[in-house]
């Protein structure tokens, strides 16, 4: 009877301890609602299954590697280089709020494409996980404010500019290596490599460009001719050729080698916020926006505006996408977000040379429109080097990463992006959720169109934007 009652007591006692231990357990585990979604982008399986689809079987040795920095190597679908429209980010995804709670003035994907580098007004560095767009660390990297973020084309250089006139080189992993400190005796606004990295070039509020030397820090030549703060600089991608944009209303065109601007192209009327070249190989089209509220692509090979582009409200920022040539993104003062495809309307010069130019630029709208992206000025605009995720960032003190949407989902234009219904923590619902087609209306209810704050210009959803006059593929 006594070894019964032990028994029956050590049975007690072995469940009793398995039971505070699944206590324990549970306790230390951290309280979760649901998998965040993870955009696993670098998996060597799913590179490999690309290659496959596209018909590279003879040379996959050598082709997929498990190495991070092959992920840009990576091949769109078929459907989405032959329809760019249908390769539009239009889906909001993630909202990663600034740890320092400052305005950020510049965002940079890192060449592998893991992680999203936000420069804030506070000088930190802040790293996001581009898969799960989780947090990862931040960094206090200058004094002052950080205006200009720009990647060498080599991928392994990065330099940085701030309030200041400080000029920082970083390693990949964020070692400082080399600091100039008076690069420029006022802000430094954008920086821009040579094709060969072999120089940058840096631009001021000082109203000068600065063109250095990338081996030995050493300052070359300084190219002046702008009358005021010049906002923005870009280098050419094939040619040696450098832009500038400048508050004077000035867009300049200047020779590095001598120092001496070849061209000045008028038209506008205030600021110049952004100029940038067409980031592929050999292009002939330069973009620029200005706080006139246009924005208009130039031809360098006549030194014309061949498109234009007038909006409501005034655009603070602008970007190309890296896949699609003909397809660039802007972001305006109020939040808004639009898309849009110029070879919609290619005028003939551009097609063939040898034809008359027109003599008046050819008028634009955005095929897309997101019309509350954000809740403030959206500052800066990046894409993913393989295109698939653009993230923009501005006073909102946010940044915030979209993709696709879904061609079946019904709740497409029944976002809080486009209907404005943003009460609390809005973004919680979408970031935590499982990214599945829902009924219509499941979610939220319907809201007002997105054409309603844009006068007509956005709001298409994706079986509709096939049918968009001009839109020949």
């Amino acid at each position: 009877m006594n070894e019964s009652s032990a028994f029956k007591g050590g049975n007690q006692g072995g469940a009793f301890y398995a039971q505070s231990l699944e206590t324990q357990l549970a306790s230390q585990q951290r309280k979760t609602t649901q998998h965040r979604r993870i955009i696993d982008h670098g998996s060597t399986t799913h590179r490999l299954d690309l290659h496959t689809r596209f018909g590279h079987r003879h040379n996959l040795a050598g082709v997929v590697r498990p190495e991070a920095s092959y992920t840009i190597d990576m091949l769109p679908s078929v459907g989405n280089v032959s329809q760019p429209h249908l390769d539009t980010q239009t889906k909001f995804v993630h909202l990663s709020s600034n740890k320092a709670k400052h305005t950020i003035h510049s965002i940079k994907w890192t060449p592998d494409g893991r992680r999203l580098l936000v420069a804030s007004h506070s000088g930190e560095f802040t790293l996001w996980n581009g898969m799960a767009f989780n947090f990862e660390s931040i960094t206090q990297a200058h004094d002052s404010a950080i205006l200009a973020l720009e990647y060498s084309n080599n991928d392994e250089w990065l330099l940085s500019g701030d309030q200041d006139g400080v000029l920082k080189f970083w390693e990949k992993n964020f070692n400082n290596v080399n600091v100039i400190q008076s690069a420029h005796t006022e802000a430094i606004r954008d920086i821009s490599f040579s094709p060969n990295d072999s120089k940058f070039v840096t631009c001021s509020d000082d109203r000068t460009l600065k063109v250095f030397n990338f081996s030995n820090s050493k300052e070359e030549v300084t190219l002046k001719g702008h009358n005021w703060d010049v906002k923005t600089c870009d280098w050419h991608p094939t040619y040696g050729l450098i832009v500038s944009g400048s508050k004077d209303n000035l867009v300049k065109l200047w020779d590095p080698r001598t120092g001496q601007s070849v061209s000045t192209l008028h038209g506008f009327k205030h600021t110049i916020s952004k100029s940038r070249f067409q980031p592929q190989l050999g292009s002939n089209l330069l973009s620029t926006i200005s706080r006139d509220r246009s924005m208009r692509v130039f031809d360098l090979r006549t030194m014309k505006d061949v498109f234009i582009h007038r909006s409501d409200v005034d655009i603070s920022s602008m970007c190309w996408n890296p896949v699609h040539a003909n397809m660039l993104t802007t972001g305006s003062y109020d939040g808004s977000m639009s898309h849009f495809i110029l070879n919609s309307s290619i005028p003939p010069h551009i097609q063939d040379p040898q034809s008359q130019p027109n003599t008046h630029p050819e008028p634009i709208k955005p095929y897309h429109t997101i019309p509350y992206a954000h809740e403030k000025a959206i500052h800066s605009l990046e894409y993913h080097p393989m295109g698939h995720i653009l993230t923009s960032a501005g006073a909102d003190r946010s940044a915030r990463f979209w993709s696709r949407s879904k061609p079946n989902d019904p709740n497409f234009m029944n976002d809080p992006v486009y209907n404005n219904q943003k009460q609390g923590a809005w973004y919680f619902n979408i970031n935590n959720a499982v990214n599945a087609v829902m009924a219509k209306n499941e979610n939220v209810s319907k809201g007002p169109s997105a054409t309603a704050r844009n006068g007509g210009a956005g709001g298409y959803g994706f079986n509709d934007l096939a049918s968009l006059p001009g839109l020949n593929y």
